[in-house]
Formats: C-alpha cells, structure tokens, sequence
C-alpha cells in the first residue's frame, strides 16, 4: 500500500489519483528492499517512453538537422537530466530503499533518482497510456526543453574535436577508483592528451566522470 503522503505526491506527478497501487509501488521499490519486483523493469519500459516523448517533441518543435536532434535529445533524457529534474519535484524521500541504501544516501543517488524517474513514467505509460505519458513529460522537462540543455556541444565530443584540431592523438579515459557501495557509487576518471595535460572528476556514474573531466580539460587547457 502507498504511504497518504506518497499516494498524493503521485497524485500531483501523474494528474490523477493511481489506480493500481502496486504498479506505482513497484516503480519506487529499489532492489535493497528484498522484495520480489523493484522498479528495474518498469525503468527499462520507462526510458523507451521518455526518449519517444522527447523525440517526438523535438520533431516538432525543431528544424534541426538529426545530428543536433541527437545531442538535444540524448543531453534531455539522460540519467543526470533525469534526476535532476527527480530532485526538483522532491522524488527522494518516496523511494523505498533497504536499510544500508538509505543510510548510503540513496534518496539523493544520481543513478536511483534518474532510474525511478524512468520507472514512474513507465508505470504512467502502463496505466493511462502514452499520451498521458507523454503530458507528465512535458510538464516536467518544460524547462529543461526550453532551456539551454543540450543545446551546447558534449563537453566530451568538443574534447574530441579540439584534439583533432590541434593535430593531437584522441583523448584517453581512464577509470582511476571506484567506491562505495553498488547502489551509491562514486567514480573517479582522469582524461589526457598527450603532449597537452590531464584532468580529473568525480561523479555517481563512469559516464558523467567522464563528461565532468572533459569540460574541466577543455576550461584549464584550451
């Protein structure tokens, strides 16, 4: 059953009281709990939602060629979008979290805020259908589509670029320590051109670690 206050925050979220309890139950049940279904499969049908959502926004509302309907597109459904967007409507303490995940500071992972994001609009897609997927989407990512999100170059792409500008060999990632327990890692890469330097950055995920290190290459060396 769904806690008052979590029933009506989905409530707000979704514009409409849930229906199948256990549906939503699922999509904010994190693996520590033990119990039988978590929120995995209902993220994997999720984000598939989400990226037709946003798509079909984009096709819209843009002239763009593909090349830069991709780099909107991946930079609006990525994990750290996702969870930032988690944050601001304050997803974090309706998570269902075992003991040590909670205390690990999971109600504030990036990778679980981003993940059950997913998962409750897959639940959504599974109880009202895309369209009433596609308006909880739009209001929430309202603005990050108007914003400025994606519409600048990848930090590690333009790191890409530079190099071949400057007649250099490709930057190099390298993944330097990884802690903490699975449900809350933190990662540490360092990115280098040789002949040029290297620079380090931490994140929840390898992938951001190696975003963050490429835009603090290109700030300290070009």
């Amino acid at each position: 059953m769904l806690a008052p206050e979590t029933r009506s925050f989905l409530t707000v979220l979704a514009g409409h009281e849930p229906a199948d309890e256990a549906i939503w139950s699922e999509a904010l049940t994190h693996g520590s709990t033990g119990e039988e279904r978590d929120y995995q499969r209902l993220e994997f049908l999720g984000d598939r939602v989400l990226g037709l959502a946003i798509s079909e926004w984009l096709f819209e509302h843009s002239t763009a060629a593909e090349g830069k309907l991709s780099q909107r597109l991946n930079a609006l459904v990525s994990r750290s979008t996702c969870a930032k967007i988690a944050r601001s409507v304050g997803l974090g303490p309706h998570i269902r979290l075992g003991k040590q995940a909670r205390d690990d500071g999971g109600q504030d992972s990036e990778n679980i805020l981003g993940d059950v994001m997913e998962a409750l609009i897959g639940a959504l897609f599974v109880e009202q259908g895309f369209e009433a997927a596609r308006e909880m989407v739009r209001g929430l990512w309202a603005d990050a589509f108007t914003g400025q999100t994606g519409k600048h170059k990848h930090p590690k792409s333009a790191l890409q670029e530079w190099a071949a500008s400057q007649r250099r060999k490709p930057p190099q990632y390298h993944l330097l320590d990884r802690s903490g327990p699975d449900h809350a890692s933190q990662f540490t890469v360092a990115v280098s051109i040789k002949g040029v330097g290297e620079a380090e950055a931490k994140a929840s995920s390898k992938q951001e670690a190696e975003t963050l290190a490429a835009s603090e290459f290109l700030k300290r060396f070009t």
